[in-house]
């Protein structure tokens, strides 16, 4: 059976480079993107689509009859504590409106993205675990948090395959971060090309979990490959990249930028936030259940964006 996948929130971070894997892997007509604004170029199938828009989603799920959707469209970490009622609308009823839909029309996998937003200043720090206590104090992590919830219900309650990954900062080069916490591991190296001198938010020794977007990619579609009864988590697997501080990072950017200075504000409010994160994963669950493995270290990180953005 041809795959019919619809990707929701495609200009975003993570969707961008998402949609370009599943279509090497699909082919470029299986594979639609959708989103609130159209993409700055077409390569592919797109639709215009708001998930707030009950009818309008339901008319793009009538017409493509979806086997697979990625839910992506979101408000991050930083925006949403500037507009927690529209992070929470938007956040919320976007998955529930997907779930139902999917439901409804069958679809045989749904993704959709946690994030470590999810723990809170009372979770463990180092080697944060699977299970533990989650007390989220923004309004992403809260939502994000009762959306895993949500996801496990419509596994346990309707048998709908919904499938999540806990994803730590992410950094890449294809697309402009979303207006989370963990920004600054990007905006760091256009920065230190363009003007050899970033003034980081956050502070020099804030320890962060981060991967890179091509290990993001890969291990998001190697989820949705895994066999359905190899799963134990459906709330939303923890997934650990590496961590590193401002400092280490800017260390690391040195050896092929060396007069790149590094700089830091006070009082950002995103420290705050910061703060209440892990400050490392264990992913023990995604390694045993579906065979995850990290390919890009702080030092492959930096050579290929560097390599990539000097283009």
């Amino acid at each position: 059976m041809r795959e019919s996948i619809l990707v929701i929130g495609s200009n975003g971070q993570i969707g961008t480079e998402l949609v370009e894997a599943l279509r090497q892997i699909n082919g470029n007509e299986q594979v639609i993107a959708c989103d609130i604004r159209e993409p700055q170029t077409f390569t592919g199938p797109f639709e215009q689509v708001n998930v707030l828009d009950q009818e309008n989603l339901r008319s793009l799920f009538e017409k493509y009859q979806p086997t697979q959707v990625y839910l992506l469209a979101a408000i991050l970490s930083a925006v949403g504590e500037q507009k927690p009622k529209k992070a929470w609308e938007l956040n919320m009823d976007g998955l529930l409106h997907v779930l139902d839909l999917s439901v409804e029309f069958k679809v045989k996998k749904v993704f959709w993205p946690s994030s470590i937003a999810v723990f809170g200043p009372h979770s463990p720090q180092e080697h944060t675990p699977q299970y533990c206590i989650m007390d989220p104090n923004t309004v992403y992590g809260f939502s994000k948090l009762a959306g895993e919830r949500w996801c496990e219900y419509y596994f346990t309650k309707y048998g709908l395959d919904v499938r999540s990954i806990r994803y730590p900062g992410l950094i890449g080069w294809k697309a402009k971060p979303g207006g989370g916490t963990t920004d600054y591991a990007v905006h760091i190296f256009h920065e230190a090309l363009k003007n050899g001198h970033y003034e980081c938010f956050l502070s020099a020794n804030t320890a962060l979990p981060m991967m890179y977007m091509e290990d993001a990619i890969r291990a998001t579609i190697q989820l949705m490959d895994a066999p359905a009864e190899k799963l134990r988590i459906r709330s939303s697997y923890n997934l650990s990249g590496i961590s590193f501080t401002p400092e280490q990072l800017a260390t690391e950017i040195r050896k092929q930028v060396p007069n790149f200075t590094l700089s830091y504000t006070e009082n950002d409010p995103r420290q705050a936030i910061a703060n209440s994160w892990p400050k490392s994963i264990d992913d023990s669950f995604a390694k045993e259940d579906w065979g995850w493995k990290l390919s890009f270290d702080l030092a492959g990180i930096s050579t290929d964006m560097i390599k990539n953005l000097s283009k």
